[in-house]
């Protein structure tokens, strides 16, 4: 969500990263021919050489025999099967080996697989056998979790690739993998040339509007928008839909994968108004397909809800999201102290604060935080998110009393959680320090606000950003404790230091900045300093004239 108040309300936890296959495509009725890390499908074609793997599990040992030869059709036929089949072991054996927590014997497996592939290919094999091999390996080490080895495995794949054929067997679906591992390692110069070639095999093949082009389609669209392509990528989503919407029919479920995507990189581009269409679609294709109280359904409606709050139609999107959490809510759809359903809750209130219905949104974030501490337990760290969002309501209505007994609450927590040094803990330190000022105790302000600077200094440095916005706050309490004006200058000196670092020199954040110098160096009597930076502060102002005036 936008944020759009001052009030600013954080997530409950970073949703960890979605799987990179699951990225592409999470419709298994798309095609048999849809291949993922989770199964490995290649379709039977020729080949000149069988490699066959035996994996014995007990001592991680393996060997590949290859033969060469000229075989007939049928035997070409019965070998590319066990070929896959094979392949399809070794990958399943690993993820088997994952799932039991066995990951060292699982990345002993991949390792023996990678020595005997590697003397292969030194021997002078280099053909689509020891690319497939290879996918397999790489595709292994990212189901372990170990993405240190995959750069180099993908290159390996991609020098032997180069040489090959176009007809190669497997050559299109080995592609994929590598362009979608790239993607998930956010090389996407990389995963771009993947894609491309693979959805330019399966185009002579099967021509242009064949439904085996969506994967490679979904997975280039997806390079593209991460790559800064925008508009490229938007093309791509949209030819998906065609495919599919001629060969599945407009009210496909198959369709919600691309509008999903399209929807959300035409948000991230600032086009909230078309953004609406294809989630306004998929609302529509869920509510048929399930019936209107099904639990996907309010999930379509959070993600409009999304696009209407980035357009301004702030309204239509409380509306909305409190729809969807009765739907999800009511259809058990999730459980109730789901991540992603505690994120919904929490955007849902920092909207309702913004369209003055503060109430509401604090009643909001009092579910959450009874929601979390009855299935996590009160002294979880996860509460503290809960009790710094509730505090910054409760701020918010001038309740200060409250925030701070929060605030308080919340420090108990970390404190027990990571200790009373850890960076993390400054965040709603930092926000103590500004409650207590508005409560006019700022000597108790100004110790909170001096340990905040002192514990970020060691963290990040004494001229990072997060101590720049600790000297700032703890400027303005200086100010109201009467301080010597020079050291609060001193201070601000550093402030601006830090914020032409990192905004550079010209930047809008330098206007507040410069606004305090200005009034200080006129107390001071420091007439030609103030001169300097008064001009400055004019030049700034006139070219930000128009958002300083919002």
């Amino acid at each position: 969500m936008v944020v759009v108040s001052s009030i600013t309300l954080l997530p409950s936890a970073t949703l960890p990263l979605t799987n990179w296959a699951n990225q592409l495509s999470s419709k298994s009725c798309l095609s048999a021919r849809v291949s993922t890390w989770q199964c490995v499908c290649f379709q039977n074609q020729k080949r000149k050489h069988k490699v066959k793997i035996h994996v014995d599990s007990t001592s991680m040992k393996l060997k590949i025999h290859a033969t060469s030869g000229v075989q007939s059709k049928s035997t070409h036929s019965n070998g590319m099967k066990e070929f896959e089949m094979e392949l399809q072991e070794l990958f399943n054996e690993v993820k088997a080996m994952v799932k039991i927590g066995k990951e060292r014997d699982a990345v002993d497996l991949l390792r023996a697989n990678y020595i005997a592939v590697k003397e292969e290919i030194d021997s002078g094999l280099k053909g689509i056998q020891q690319a497939a091999l290879l996918d397999i390996i790489a595709l292994g080490y990212m189901a372990v979790g170990d993405l240190k080895p995959v750069p180099a495995l993908l290159d390996m794949i991609s020098k032997i690739a180069d040489k090959l054929k176009d007809s190669e067997p497997l050559l299109d679906s080995v592609l994929m993998h590598v362009g979608s591992m790239y993607s998930a390692l956010e090389m996407f110069e990389n995963a771009l040339l993947a894609h491309q070639r693979a959805v330019s095999i399966l185009e002579n093949t099967y021509g242009e509007c064949n439904t085996l082009l969506v994967t490679p389609l979904l997975g280039l669209a997806k390079s593209y928008g991460s790559y800064g392509k925008a508009t490229k990528a938007i093309d791509i989503y949209q030819r998906i839909v065609i495919i599919l919407e001629q060969s599945r029919g407009s009210e496909s479920e198959d369709l919600v994968v691309p509008l999903f995507s399209l929807g959300k990189l035409l948000l991230k581009e600032g086009k909230a108004d078309e953004a609406e269409v294809p989630f306004t679609r998929i609302l529509n294709i869920y509510k048929k397909t399930y019936g209107e109280k099904d639990g996907r359904v309010g999930m379509a409606m959070c993600s409009l809800a999304n696009a209407k709050c980035t357009k301004g139609d702030a309204d239509e999107a409380v509306d909305l999201y409190k729809n969807a959490l009765q739907i999800i809510k009511e259809s058990n759809y999730m459980d109730i102290d789901n991540a992603i359903l505690e994120n919904m809750r929490i955007d849902l209130a920092e909207l309702l604060h913004f369209v003055g219905r503060g109430n509401e949104g604090r009643e909001l974030l009092e579910e959450c935080l009874l929601i979390n501490e009855r299935y996590r337990g009160k002294n979880n760290a996860s509460m503290a998110t809960h009790l710094m969002n509730l505090a910054a309501s409760y701020s918010r209505s001038k309740n200060y009393v409250e925030a701070e007994r929060l605030l308080r609450t919340c420090l108990d927590v970390m404190e027990k959680s990571v200790g009373s040094e850890d960076q993390s803990i400054t965040f709603p330190m930092l926000n103590l320090a500004v409650t207590l000022s508005q409560l006019n105790r700022f000597e108790e302000a100004e110790q909170v606000a001096l340990k905040v600077v002192r514990i970020r200094e060691k963290a990040f440095g004494e001229e990072s950003l997060p101590v720049g916005e600790a000297l700032d706050c703890l400027v303005s309490i200086q100010v109201r404790l009467g301080r010597e004006d020079g050291e609060v200058l001193g201070l601000l000196k550093r402030v601006l230091m830090i914020q032409e670092k990192e905004f550079g020199p010209s930047a809008e954040e330098l206007v507040t900045t410069l606004q305090k110098m200005v009034h200080l160096l006129e107390k001071l009597g420091m007439k030609d300093e103030k001169f300097k930076f008064r001009r400055r502060l004019a030049l700034l102002r006139e070219r930000y004239k128009q958002s300083l005036s919002v």
